[in-house]
């Protein structure tokens, strides 16, 4: 099999409400392809937040066996000249799940199945409780409610953009809400000093979060290791972290409980397994961050992963009708489960994504 060709596209739509979390606003979702034909007639679909550089690093792999993921890496990831922990590196990781897409339908199986098939389900947590225009605590009240009515175990609030004591606040009544069975979790997005979010920590412990998410600037080692050191609440991190070196040294110089590892962003799948074996020596749970539709698969491939993170229908529905193969959430277990059809599950629906392209 011979690569023939390598592209890229990009769509963008509006969301219905901008949301915020500590440090960013958002008011559109984007789907980021790279795409790669074969000339056995199977293309391969990955996915990241930047696929600029696609275009530069085709020539690296017309003509190449797109099974040679490690070689095929190896080619592209060259910092001398591309620049490291980059967006380029977002442009790889995308070129990379395609390859692994190639493989896994050349295999005839779904990714999580090549990839090792752990398990066929994985509970998972709804990532909702942002920020919003006119959004106070009743309204986010209201949201985990709705939540709760669905049955869910495990759902996730912002911290970062008010005071501490009013996001104190905020936590204390999500907390009151959801009941005590329910699990917790807070995310900064990297809004704090160390020494901020130590206090924040502990003017919330007695809500019981299962962890507190990059609660420090992602480069901040010495932050994340005081507050790991410090703080009663477990530091989960990694969604802006890249390559298996990026992951060494964070794990050996932050201690982090629980990391947070997005394949779209730091590397692909290669450098996912390399950093999840990592962590897994080291005896730290794994919760990877972002695009659920092929993190599921790497959920479900290998042990360690504690939790998916998930984005129901109401945060985007268009998401869900962008892919021809979306993959299955069951509110009554909180587990998603990924969709059995061989491949990634990217293969899109581009007569549902025509009318939003923008490259």
């Amino acid at each position: 099999m011979k690569i023939t060709n390598v592209y890229a596209q990009s769509y963008r739509w509006p969301k219905d409400k901008p949301i915020q979390n500590g440090k960013h606003i958002f008011t559109h979702n984007e789907l980021n392809l790279a795409v790669i034909e074969t000339d056995e007639g199977i293309t391969g679909y990955g996915t990241s937040y930047n696929v600029d550089y696609v275009d530069y690093l085709k020539p690296f792999l017309i003509g190449e066996d797109p099974l040679n993921v490690e070689r095929l890496f190896e080619k592209m990831y060259v910092p001398k000249f591309l620049g490291r922990r980059s967006i380029s590196t977002r442009s790889i990781s995308a070129l990379d799940i395609a390859l692994w897409d190639i493989r896994s339908k050349a295999a005839n199986m779904p990714l999580y199945k090549l990839l090792g098939g752990y398990r066929d389900s994985v509970p998972c947590y709804i990532a909702g409780g942002y920020y919003g225009e006119g959004k106070g605590i009743p309204e986010l009240q209201a949201e985990m409610e709705e939540y709760m009515s669905w049955g869910v175990k495990n759902v996730k609030m912002k911290v970062g953009v008010l005071s501490l004591e009013e996001d104190a606040r905020r936590v204390k009544a999500v907390r009151e809400v959801i009941g005590d069975d329910v699990r917790l979790m807070v995310d900064a997005n990297c809004a704090y000093r160390a020494y901020e979010a130590l206090e924040l920590s502990r003017m919330i412990e007695d809500y019981h979060p299962y962890w507190f998410e990059e609660p420090v600037m992602q480069d901040d080692y010495e932050g994340m290791k005081y507050f790991a050191e410090h703080s009663h609440i477990p530091l989960a991190t990694g969604e802006n972290e890249y390559t298996i070196y990026g992951f060494r040294d964070l794990i050996d110089q932050s201690h982090p409980q629980i990391l947070n590892p997005d394949a779209c962003s730091m590397g692909g799948i290669t450098q996912y397994l390399k950093i999840s074996a990592y962590a897994e020596a080291h005896n730290i749970a794994l919760s990877p961050h972002g695009q659920q539709q092929v993190h599921v698969h790497l959920d479900c491939a290998v042990p360690g992963v504690i939790m998916a993170e998930f984005y129901p229908p109401q945060y985007d529905a268009k998401i869900y009708e962008s892919f021809m193969n979306p993959l299955h959430f069951d509110p009554k277990t909180s587990t998603v489960s990924p969709n059995s059809t061989p491949g990634a599950g990217l293969d899109i629906n581009y007569e549902f994504l025509k009318e939003y392209r923008i490259k």
